[in-house]
C-alpha cells in the first residue's frame, strides 16, 4: 500500500514546479479606505471588474462622477451582471448609507451648555472617546470606566444627534411628519388618503421589464409565467422591481390623477379628482 508521501514522490516533476495557489488573499491590520479608493470595488469583485478598471471616484477620469450616479449607471447596463450579483447591490447600498450618515449627521447642544460641553469635549483624548463609543456599541458594562471615560459618557447626556436626511432613520421620520404638518397649514387638510402598493409579482409589465419578450401587453389578459417563476424573477432582479415601482407610481399620478412631473404641478386637464394642488408621498 502506498502512503500519501509515496504518491507525492511518484508525481511528475512538472507538478511540483507548477504547485501554485489559485487565489491569493492579502490581509493586514489597517482597514481599507472607502473614500477616494478606485481599487476598492474592483478588488472586491474581480468577476464584475475583470480588467481591474472602472472603479469609483477615479481621479484619472476627465469628468468627476459621483458615487451614487456611477452605481446607478452600472445597475442599468445592458449586461445585468451587476444587478444579478448576490452581494454587490447590498455592499454599494451600505456604502451609500454610511456616506449619508457621515455627511448629514450633526451634533447639537443646548446654547446654555455649549461652551462647557465644547471645552470638556476638546480636552478629552480622541482615543478615550473612541473607547467609550466602542463600549456603548458593544453594550458592555460601564461600571469599570476610567475617570476620563466617565467624563466622556456624561457629556453624551447633553449632546443630541441630528440625522434627518439619512433614509430610514428616526430623525427622517420626524422630519417627514413636520413636512406634512407644514403642508396642512399651507394647503389645508388633505382631502384624500390612499396606499399605493403595486405588485410586481402579478404584473405582466414587470415581467417585460425583467426581460421576458414573450408577453403580449396589447392583450387584455396577458399570459404570464407560473407564480413560482414570477417570484424567482422578483428576487433575482430587485433593480427591475424598483424600476417597476417608479414607473407605476409616475404612471398613476400622470394619467389617473393628472400630475405633470416635468412642470411639478397639475396638468391643465387634471385627473379623476380634478386638478391636484399638492400631494405628499412616503415610501416604506
Amino acid at each position: 500500500m502506498l502512503t500519501a508521501n509515496a504518491l507525492r514522490n511518484l508525481a511528475p516533476a512538472a507538478d511540483k514546479t507548477d504547485d501554485k495557489p489559485d487565489l491569493i488573499l492579502h490581509y493586514g491590520s489597517d482597514p481599507i479606505p472607502e473614500y477616494n479608493n478606485p481599487n476598492l470595488l474592483p478588488g472586491m469583485y474581480p468577476l464584475l471588474f475583470p480588467f481591474g478598471i472602472g472603479g469609483f471616484e477615479d481621479p484619472n477620469c476627465e469628468t468627476a462622477l459621483a458615487f451614487n450616479n456611477q452605481a446607478q449607471y452600472y445597475f442599468n447596463l445592458p449586461d445585468k451582471e451587476f444587478r444579478y450579483h448576490y452581494s454587490y447591490l447590498f455592499v454599494v447600498l451600505n456604502i451609500i448609507q454610511c456616506r449619508m450618515s457621515h455627511l448629514h449627521t450633526h451634533f447639537t447642544v443646548n446654547s446654555a451648555r455649549f461652551q462647557a460641553v465644547a471645552q470638556s469635549l476638546t480636552s478629552l483624548p480622541a482615543q478615550t472617546i473612541s473607547d467609550v463609543a466602542e463600549i456603548i456599541e458593544s453594550e458592555r458594562s460601564t461600571k469599570s470606566l476610567s475617570a476620563d471615560q466617565k467624563k466622556a459618557l456624561d457629556l453624551l447626556r447633553y449632546v443630541n444627534t441630528v440625522a434627518e436626511k439619512v433614509p430610514g432613520s428616526y430623525a427622517a421620520k420626524i422630519s417627514a411628519r413636520a413636512d406634512i404638518r407644514s403642508y396642512f397649514s399651507y394647503f389645508g387638510l388633505s382631502h384624500l388618503f390612499f396606499t399605493f402598493n403595486p405588485s410586481a409579482v402579478h404584473s405582466p409589465i414587470f415581467q417585460v421589464m425583467y426581460g421576458d419578450k414573450s408577453i403580449d401587453l396589447s392583450s387584455r389578459f396577458p399570459i404570464v409565467p407560473p407564480s413560482n417563476e414570477r417570484v424567482r424573477r422578483l428576487v433575482h432582479d430587485p433593480v427591475a422591481a424598483a424600476d417597476f415601482f417608479d414607473y407605476a407610481f409616475k404612471t398613476l399620478f400622470e394619467h389617473l390623477l393628472g400630475w405633470n412631473f416635468a412642470e411639478r404641478r397639475s396638468s391643465e386637464r387634471g385627473g379623476i379628482f380634478g386638478r391636484i394642488r399638492a400631494f405628499y408621498g412616503l415610501t416604506e
